[in-house]
């Protein structure tokens, strides 16, 4: 029954549009792009997870998943071998008790580094007003590349959804206890990197 209103209103629309098309005088705003809209829309939903009402938001596993073989990809997760295993963050302490307020403090820890990469190239301080505006300035001074910028905004936007209190997969919490100092410690050795950079370029 579903698929066939599913093609019902799919033929529908369609034919509208193509009646439009032919008759051009018939004139009504962002009709085509409604119309593609209408006849798209349904042969998409079976590919939603599930519609959820605010204060319903989840935060799904694969997600996570995706999030981290992105900042992988970018090259800003760094390897197992080079984390400090006596350094301790604030997040790991808390992530096994409250998951949300753990992500939260990675959103934090995040924020911070990527301040702190900003401070080093002499970017404004009042052009920090939130981390996905920082990520876009920092990819337009071209301190981030494109793949970077795009992996942290992934990242972020889960990270912010946890921080709204949205359901998350409890098995975020062995993803956040991996990837978290992982994404740290690599966004330490790219501030690093571009401080030796700077100090190259002062001496020359």
């Amino acid at each position: 029954m579903v698929l066939v209103i599913q093609i019902l209103i799919s033929t529908s629309a369609f034919v509208i549009g193509i009646i439009h098309l032919l008759y051009p005088q018939i004139a009504i705003d962002g009709i085509i792009v409604t119309l593609f809209a209408i006849v798209i829309i349904p042969w998409l939903s079976p590919l939603f997870k599930s519609l959820e009402l605010p204060g319903g938001l989840k935060v799904e596993f694969q997600e996570l998943l995706n999030a981290k073989i992105n900042v992988e990809k970018a090259g800003l997760l760094a390897s197992g071998a080079e984390i400090d295993k006596e350094q301790k963050y604030f997040f790991q302490s808390i992530m096994r008790e409250d998951i949300n307020l753990g992500l939260a403090g990675l959103r934090i820890e995040i924020e911070k580094r990527l301040k702190d990469i900003a401070n080093n190239n002499n970017i404004a301080p009042h052009h920090q007003k939130g981390i996905r505006t920082l990520i876009w300035i920092l990819a337009g001074n071209g301190i981030l590349s494109g793949e970077m910028s795009a992996a942290l905004l992934d990242l972020v936007a889960l990270l912010n959804n946890a921080v709204h209190g949205a359901d998350v997969d409890e098995r975020a919490v062995g993803w956040a206890l991996d990837i978290g100092p992982r994404i740290l410690k690599g966004l330490d050795d790219l501030k690093i990197g571009q401080e030796r950079n700077i100090r190259k370029t002062i001496q020359h």
